[in-house]
């Protein structure tokens, strides 16, 4: 008997040629999955079934997983960042990340959910954040559609707990990625270094996660061995919370 955690299982991910989604693709792959990356851009591991598609659209989505009769596992990794207060975020960048981060898990939601409600089962795991909990200074966008993350969780856990599908999501802090190294050098010239210490130190644990970490909890969260958690938060975050 295998003893790989996902051993044929399908899973869909959104936003997994990068960062974190990437992290938890390569994860489960390893672990025995058929791993589908929903993404505009490709992967670079053979292993995963790139799919081209722009999860904002609901046509391309649907059009995406349509020839899929099953859907064991989804994970909504897909997402973009945003800086800016009530006032200051334009109309335009206030509906673009609405459309990413909060209709974009609502798409794949809407096209999976009666594949894992025929099959009698399924795992849901959204990419939530600290923010959607706790105040960070000019993140308006980003934590209103963080919030709506987490409130679908909710929503999609009580009204599948008795159909055989799990939803839970992940509330990382800053977690170290290509983003945040390309985001420091395009805002911060000449003071990378001093930023990058002073954002790790913004984690009491004195540093910021990594996207391997993130995948080991996802994997967790999307095996049997969490087969009794659905509805719930689940806080990694250097332990950003627990002084706010």
């Amino acid at each position: 008997m295998s003893t790989l955690k996902l051993t044929d299982q399908i899973a869909v991910i959104t936003g997994a040629s990068s960062g974190i989604g990437q992290a938890i693709a390569t994860r489960f792959a390893a672990e025995g999955a058929r791993v589908i990356n929903l993404d505009l851009r490709p992967s670079l591991d053979p292993s995963i079934t790139f799919v081209a598609c722009d999860v904002s659209e609901p046509d391309a989505v649907a059009a995406a997983l349509k020839a899929l009769p099953v859907v064991d596992i989804l994970v909504n990794s897909a997402g973009i960042a945003h800086i800016g207060t009530a006032e200051s975020t334009p109309p335009s960048e206030f509906a673009k990340i609405f459309r990413v981060n909060v209709a974009g898990v609502y798409h794949t939601l809407h096209e999976v959910l009666p594949k894992m409600r025929a099959a009698g089962r399924g795992v849901i795991l959204n990419l939530c954040s600290v923010a959607a909990k706790v105040g960070i200074p000019d993140r308006f966008a980003y934590s209103m559609s963080k919030g709506a993350v987490l409130a679908m969780t909710l929503s999609v856990a009580r009204d599948y707990v008795d159909k055989g599908i799990r939803c839970n999501c992940i509330c990382p802090a800053r977690v170290h990625t290509p983003f945040v190294d390309d985001f420091i050098a395009r805002h911060y010239p000449g003071r990378e270094a001093e930023v990058f210490s002073k954002l790790e130190a913004a984690q009491p644990i004195g540093r910021m996660g990594t996207p391997d970490e993130i995948a080991s909890l996802a994997l967790y969260l999307c095996s049997q061995d969490a087969a009794f958690i659905t509805g719930s938060t689940h806080d990694i975050d250097g332990g950003f919370t627990l002084l706010r």
